[in-house]
């Protein structure tokens, strides 16, 4: 299973979640997938995806929105892996963090990351997140139905073939206006959601 094929999977069971995205190859493949208001692509921001979702998770705590899922990569997560130690000790329940874990740099030349040595999904466990673990198509729809009803800080460790899709435009939207529209449709949700309960 390449990146593409487990982008499609994780649209299918997030469409009314939000998502946070990290960047470069896994923005523009999920946006070629499913590019909707609950995206939160995190363009030249790599290493910062699950520390945006984990404030999130963490502001949304008394609101009625389940799960905030934070879409990563092993090379992204290797540029801040405090994130593993700051979500094991904050224990956000709302996090459910999917690392796609191919062990290289898709955006360079697929030069190889730490973790093809190093099992991340140990070290979250380490850090106190719950792990579970996927490596095709049926375990990651399986697993992406349990985690979501796992207390958080969860982390689904996918193990992925090289590869980026081919064919895939560029994700050229300003910054702004997906934060703008993210920050709209997760204002809507959460409204909506408080009403259905009143």
């Amino acid at each position: 299973m390449k990146r593409i094929d487990a982008l499609r999977i994780l649209a299918e069971h997030t469409a009314e979640l939000p998502v946070v995205v990290t960047c470069a190859a896994s923005s523009r493949e999920l946006a070629a997938v499913a590019d909707r208001p609950n995206h939160l692509y995190l363009l030249d921001s790599m290493g910062l995806a699950g520390s945006v979702a984990t404030g999130i998770a963490m502001a949304l705590d008394d609101t009625p929105v389940p799960k905030v899922i934070v879409i990563e990569g092993d090379g992204s997560l290797l540029m801040n892996p405090n994130v593993l130690a700051t979500g094991g000790f904050l224990r956000p329940d709302k996090l459910v963090m999917v690392l796609l874990d191919n062990a290289v740099y898709g955006a360079t030349a697929n030069l190889p990351t730490y973790a093809e040595d190093i099992d991340l999904g140990l070290l979250a466990e380490a850090s106190g997140w719950t792990v579970r673990r996927a490596a095709d198509p049926d375990e990651l729809h399986t697993a992406m139905r349990a985690v979501t009803e796992l207390a958080g800080p969860v982390l689904l460790h996918v193990h992925l073939e090289v590869g980026n899709a081919t064919n895939v435009p560029k994700l050229l939207e300003d910054p702004v206006i997906i934060g703008r529209r993210f920050q709209d449709w997760l204002a809507a949700q959460v409204t909506a959601a408080a009403e259905v309960l009143l």
